[in-house]
């Protein structure tokens, strides 16, 4: 594999989000002291450098197809990166403490392309389990999920249940006249003849003929003062009557 270093080193330094950073010490390939480094873990690349400042990192790991697991090593919470192959290096790594160790474990297990590989078909897996659900469940169905309506409440079925009213209501000698017969959609005969219509259904009785007023009836109504007017001019007289005396009886008997 041929890498550029100057494209390396600017991804190394550069301002992108890193997975994980932080100091490990790396024991080294020809002598087994350890070294402490920083460390920057940038998607499935692991870089390390001298020290925290520094411009350009001492070296690389990419992280594929290799194995990251726990080891038995002088320093504690130390881990290994192994690769398959007879020729190929492991780099053995220690955290300063035990969380330091499991956060570096988990991100070097989950950067390879490998890993987010296995991700995906298994996101695609549930996905189709999802897709085929639902539509057993639509196909079980007989109408289709867009035209899905709520069942209606017992408020609403009351009132589906109930006649529809006419547009317009009978009348009665001018009044308005509800027809209590449940279904009946049509206004009363008011023809006057009675029988069956044509159904079989029984008509209506006639309506009663209004009864007129005559002249001399109406100007009688209007010639006589009403009760009140009676009673009034009543009470009037008897209150005069009364002050009359009472105002007698203060002046006293006439000499």
């Amino acid at each position: 594999m041929k890498l550029n270093e100057r494209s390396l080193a600017f991804y190394a330094t550069c301002d992108s989000p890193a997975d994980n950073a932080g100091f490990l010490y790396k024991r080294g390939e020809r002598h087994t002291a350890y070294h402490r480094r920083w460390f920057v873990l940038k998607g499935n690349m692991l870089f390390y450098f001298e020290d925290r400042d520094s411009r350009e990192p001492v070296g690389v790991i990419v992280l594929e197809g290799c194995n990251v697991e726990l080891c038995d090593a002088a320093e504690n919470y130390a881990f290994a990166i192994r690769f398959g192959g007879t020729k190929s290096r492991t780099y053995v790594l220690a955290a300063e403490n035990q969380a330091a160790m499991e956060s570096w474990v988990k991100s070097l297990s989950r950067a390879s392309f490998d890993y987010m590989r296995l991700v995906v078909r298994e996101l695609e897996k549930q996905l189709q389990e999802m897709t085929q659900g639902l539509a057993g469940g639509c196909a079980g169905s007989r109408e289709p999920p867009g035209l899905w309506k709520p069942k209606p409440s017992g408020l609403e079925e009351s009132r589906e249940q109930l006649p529809a009213l006419p547009a317009i209501l009978p009348k009665e000698n001018g009044c308005a006249v509800w027809n209590n017969v449940l279904g009946a959609d049509r206004l009363p005969d008011t023809s006057g003849c009675a029988g069956h219509d044509e159904e079989g259904n029984p008509r209506p009785p006639p309506l009663p003929p209004r009864r007129g007023v005559s002249n001399g009836e109406a100007a009688a109504v209007a010639q006589s003062p009403s009760t009140f007017c009676r009673l009034h001019e009543q009470y009037s007289r008897e209150v005069a009557q009364l002050r009359q005396d009472w105002q007698q009886r203060q002046r006293g008997p006439r000499p």
